[in-house]
């Protein structure tokens, strides 16, 4: 028995992220909502059923009273069937709303203003590159401004890449000939890891950046250097 709870404690431990759920930007704290909201609302579904599957266990269980009963047969309960309907879609459209609502919003890179910072990034085997829009470039570290709007548009030279700076917002595929865009508002000073969610070759592993966040006046200084 302490072996079994032993393995479920290092399979729970060994799956553990809580990255994405510590949001440092407005798309990583969207993200995170909608991760909370669709969590909770299983939640429900499931502490519903387990009421209800303990609830019947205990009413219909045998007794030396109802041993020997036969139940009386039901047609059906129009109730109970409109309710087990209506239920699961007032559920999925409380899901859906602000999950459409959030994914357009991400997704509008056309809505931006003249304050955003755009940033080419160009994934290859085996580095990143993150070009400015003054020519400046870096291989290890993408430095962004705290509280400004930033535009990546990522590509590719070879492979299917993946852009992933968990607590910034989900992942991006980054494909050969195709741009994508990701927009982000970074929210909180600090350093956060970076990598690449796609396994692109044998030496996938060292495609791994560090996403420093500083104050406007330390961003332009460094920009300028």
């Amino acid at each position: 028995m302490k072996k079994l709870a032993m393995m479920a404690v290092l399979l729970i431990l060994s799956g553990c992220n809580l990255r994405v759920l510590d949001p440092k930007s407005q798309t990583a704290s969207d993200q995170a909502f909608l991760i909370y909201l669709s969590f909770g609302i299983m939640m429900f579904v499931v502490l519903v059923v387990t009421i209800l599957f303990i609830g019947f266990i205990w009413k219909y269980r045998e007794t030396e009273k109802n041993r020997y009963d036969i139940p009386k047969h039901e047609e059906g309960n129009r109730t109970l069937e409109i309710i087990w309907t209506v239920l699961p879609i007032i559920l999925l459209i409380g899901l859906a709303i602000p999950t459409v609502m959030i994914t357009y919003d991400v997704s509008d890179i056309g809505a931006t203003s003249d304050d955003t910072l755009h940033v080419n990034v160009v994934a290859e085997q085996y580095q990143w590159t993150f070009g400015y829009e003054n020519g400046k470039e870096t291989h290890k570290n993408l430095v962004l401004p705290v509280d400004q709007e930033v535009v990546l548009h990522l590509t590719s030279k070879d492979v299917i890449h993946s852009f992933w700076v968990p607590k910034l917002g989900g992942k991006i595929d980054v494909l050969p000939g195709e741009e994508n865009q990701m927009k982000i508002t970074p929210n909180e000073e600090g350093t956060y890891q970076g990598k690449c969610a796609e396994y692109c070759g044998t030496l996938h592993t060292d495609m791994r950046f560090e996403t420093e966040v500083v104050d406007q006046e330390e961003f332009q200084q460094w920009l300028e250097e």
